[in-house]
């Protein structure tokens, strides 16, 4: 059976995200974010419904939405579904919430000029940051020169 698991998600954040490292030094940052729908029911009365969402961000990509980010903000997430259980340990009842690791995101520009994000480019993406150690790539060579033939692209 095949498995997908993929999230793509555009909202607000609901709070600034919370910077945090691990005791062998990875950043984690938590962020809430709100996705709004709206649609209209079968009377045309237009209704709204609010998704509110936990994501949280590992390495240098959490590093940089900690810096560059704060509550109201819009963003574009991009990540996996997670499903973390743990017992309460008032009540010793099995609890579990559902939320997204982010593997890659963009700003997305809200013309606010507050200068809070980088603003050369209305989007912006950061993805995982490739391995220091990877050399360049060699140039590709050159194409042979055209020949015609019958195919038709």
């Amino acid at each position: 059976m095949a498995n997908f698991n993929k999230v793509i998600l555009a909202g607000n954040l609901t709070r600034d995200p919370e910077l945090r490292y691990t005791p062998k030094g990875t950043a984690v940052a938590r962020l809430g974010m709100a996705v709004n729908r709206t649609w209209k029911n079968e009377t045309g009365e237009t209704k709204e419904e609010v998704t509110f969402v936990d994501i949280d961000a590992w390495g240098r990509q959490a590093e940089v939405i900690a810096q560059y980010v704060k509550k109201g903000r819009p963003l574009l997430v991009e990540g996996r579904l997670k499903l973390d259980q743990w017992e309460d340990k008032n009540t010793h009842q099995k609890q579990s919430k559902l939320k997204v690791v982010l593997e890659s995101f963009s700003f997305i520009d809200s013309n606010r000029g507050d200068g809070s994000a980088p603003s050369e480019n209305r989007a912006r993406s950061v993805a995982a940051p490739a391995p220091a150690a990877v050399a360049e790539p060699a140039p590709e060579p050159e194409a042979p020169p055209h020949e015609e033939d019958d195919v038709p692209f």
